[in-house]
């Protein structure tokens, strides 16, 4: 009896466990069902888009981006980004606020924040009509008055914020290899590392400095029995800083180190700083001149040709945006030594980068190094032709 007893009370709560343990589920499924249609009703409604309306009586709906001197950038939701001429709009309306920056203007610090019309923007009559806060009347700037307009959370966001050291960092990263295997071994891998740190980072804002590292190496053996072995080694390393006195004019201080066993040169220690002029520049286009007073410590394999040296470099860099993503950069200085006319050096290189997926292209360049004064038995010229698969950082 005590036995039938005792099972038929370990039943009744096992069934009073389950039935408590199934109703805390329900009401928990309760709750969370009624959390989610109460935030479902209060969430925030889709914002409207925006709208703009070409000359011609074509409309499009989506995203207007932002605008740079004569074009602007509009997100369609059916077309996707179109670049439209501020001459072909008859209007365009926007729930968002954004920044209006007139030509001429030059933003370098905080208090420049007032200097610029920020709010809702309309446009009608070839002019962009900027709606303040009240009580601030709107503010009217013609198109041809127009240098950029950009959302107000990015304009707000680089004016006003003043990332570290180790923030605003852009730049590449590039490998390559060739491998051979047959009666002669052939290796040869190269890679760079370009980094630029302009602050600020945008084009619509003053720069106040910047700072480039980049290195680059090209290693290369071919071997075969019985035979010596043919090495190539060629390695560079760069610093330098900039100072803008203008926009267009800055004061640079550098530093390089090349290592060519090709020219039989060990070491060379380049430091020095002098004036850049950006010549011109675009949202495609970019042009630079520079000068520099250095001094120049060769190192080779026979020492006896170490020479100290002080000298000038002189040089020019150039860089164009094509369409679909294409880039080409070129680059060419010349450096004469006063002390030792005979110990002059050149150097020239052309970039070519052709986009493959997202942030990967793949990078043809040609290096041409010259030297004036290498070790006897050694070329004055060294020539690389190099292909690789490029990064871009974000």
């Amino acid at each position: 009896m005590k036995m039938g007893n005792n099972s038929s009370a370990a039943l009744e709560l096992s069934s009073l466990i389950r039935f408590r343990f199934s109703a805390m589920l329900v009401i928990g499924m309760m709750l969370l069902t009624s959390h989610q249609a109460f935030a479902w009703q209060t969430a925030a409604p889709k914002p409207e888009p925006d709208t703009l309306i070409l000359t011609d009586g074509e409309k499009l709906i989506g995203q207007f981006l932002h605008s740079t001197g004569s074009s602007l950038v509009f997100k369609s939701d059916l077309a996707g980004e179109v670049t439209v001429d501020w001459s072909k709009v008859q209007e365009l309306r926007s729930a968002n606020k954004f920044a209006v920056i007139e030509k001429g203007v030059q933003l370098r610090n905080k208090a420049d924040v007032g200097e610029v019309p920020q709010g809702n923007l309309t446009v009608a009559n070839q002019q962009l009509q900027v709606a303040a806060q009240p009580p601030a009347a709107p503010q009217a700037v013609p198109f041809s008055n127009t240098a950029y307009v950009l959302d107000q959370a990015t304009f707000r966001k680089n004016l006003l914020d003043n990332p570290g050291f180790f923030g605003g960092w852009k730049g590449a990263l590039t490998a390559g290899a060739s491998l051979v295997q047959a009666t002669q071994n052939s290796r040869s891998y190269t890679s760079a590392v370009s980094l630029v740190r302009a602050m600020p980072g945008e084009s619509w804002l003053a720069p106040h400095n910047r700072t480039i590292l980049d290195f680059s190496a090209s290693y290369g053996e071919v071997t075969q029995s019985n035979t010596p072995t043919i090495k190539t080694n060629i390695i560079h390393g760069g610093l330098e800083r900039d100072e803008y006195l203008h926009p267009k004019v800055y004061l640079f201080g550098s530093g390089a180190w090349d290592h060519n066993f090709s020219q039989g040169l060990d070491l060379q220690q380049t430091y020095g700083g002098g004036l850049g002029w950006n010549a011109y520049k675009s949202d495609t286009a970019d042009l630079n001149f520079r000068a520099s007073a250095d001094y120049i410590r060769q190192q080779f394999t026979n020492s006896a040709f170490n020479k100290n040296l002080f000298g000038s470099t002189f040089g020019e860099t150039y860089s164009q945006k094509f369409p679909r993503g294409i880039v080409l950069a070129e680059a060419l200085s010349i450096t004469p030594a006063w002390n030792d006319l005979n110990a002059y050096s050149a150097l020239g290189n052309i970039t070519l980068g052709l986009p493959l997926y997202k942030r990967f292209n793949l990078t043809l360049a040609t290096i041409d190094s010259f030297l004036n004064n290498p070790p006897p038995g050694f070329r004055k010229n060294s020539f690389q032709f190099i292909t690789g698969l490029t990064y871009t950082l974000p």
